[in-house]
């Protein structure tokens, strides 16, 4: 059975006005072709829905049973494309993004705000995680885009650059390398380090680099998340290494920070996507916000 919704809108005008005539006004249709569609669907349904006499025009009762039907699959039809056109538009949807907590608890607040500000209709959903978190729900589908490092190059995942975070000394108050202005790696590794554990792509960045460049690290505490490493330095376990990213949570808590020289060991930040996987609209409408911010110059404080 092939029925298209001229057919039924035609039926339905026909059914209310009862007046081929007046049907014919309402669909800007000749009556010739009105007569041709209502044909066409009661040969396509397998019987007469409407009873014609040369005076009179009424719904058989298979007519008068259709005609609820045929009423609502039309208003589904009508709901169904002004939900289509309204999230086309922005105007309805949902968005879900993983963001590495640095980012998620620093920068992302505020370009949401903007993402709100001209998309009020969008519902938002952050996943706050580690690293290698984002990128394992990026690549399962189970959020459209993520912030975090650049995980190196992946068949099935897109990373768009948007800037570059360089890795600084923490260091609580009254530490005595506080007096220098900033520090070389080799300092920092005579000093009691906390670092993240393993399988940690920052611990591996900076043993890699490190390493490549003759100096090691002297780790005595480990922990899972860069939060944890900034309270124990607060509390004067040792000192850490953090993105630039973090230093707002890090002066929050009493903790200061120094540049890192010999060498300069930085990361790249961006967007992950899945490949070959087109994005809806709200994702590309944010990925289009942070790339203009970011285009424009970082707001977050730099070395």
């Amino acid at each position: 059975m092939d029925i298209t919704v001229k057919q039924l809108r035609a039926f339905v005008a026909v059914a209310r006005s009862r007046s081929f005539a007046e049907a014919c006004g309402l669909l800007n249709l000749s009556q010739p072709a009105l007569s041709v569609t209502i044909r066409n669907l009661e040969e396509a349904a397998g019987g007469r829905l409407l009873a014609r006499t040369t005076r009179t025009l009424a719904l058989t009762p298979e007519g008068r049973q259709f005609l609820p039907v045929a009423q609502r699959l039309l208003a589904d039809w009508s709901t169904a494309f002004d939900d289509l056109h309204d999230t086309f538009a922005l105007h309805r949807g949902r968005l879900s993004v993983a963001a590495m907590p640095s980012f998620a608890s620093t920068d992302l607040p505020t370009l949401l705000q903007h993402f709100r500000q001209l998309h009020p209709e969008i519902n938002i959903t952050v996943h706050d995680v580690v690293a290698e978190e984002v990128v394992a729900m990026v690549r399962s589908g189970k959020v459209e885009a993520g912030v975090t490092f650049d995980p190196g190059s992946a068949e099935d995942l897109q990373f768009t650059p948007l800037f570059s975070d360089r890795f600084v000394a923490a260091l609580p108050a009254g530490h005595p390398l506080l007096v220098k202005r900033q520090l070389h790696w080799s300092t920092l590794a005579e000093e009691s380090f906390i670092a993240l554990q393993h399988p940690s792509s920052i611990r591996s960045l900076l043993e890699h680099s490190l390493a490549a460049s003759g100096a090691s690290l002297r780790i005595e505490v480990e922990t899972n998340h860069l939060a944890t490493i900034a309270r124990m330095v607060a509390a004067g376990l040792g000192v850490s290494a953090m993105p630039t990213l973090f230093t707002q949570h890090l002066g929050e808590l009493g903790v200061h920070w120094r540049p890192l020289l010999a060498p300069i060991i930085q990361r790249r930040v961006g967007v992950l996507t899945r490949r070959r996987y087109p994005l809806s609209g709200p994702a590309e409408a944010l990925i289009s916000i942070l790339r203009e911010h970011y285009a424009r110059g970082r707001s977050a404080q730099t070395p």
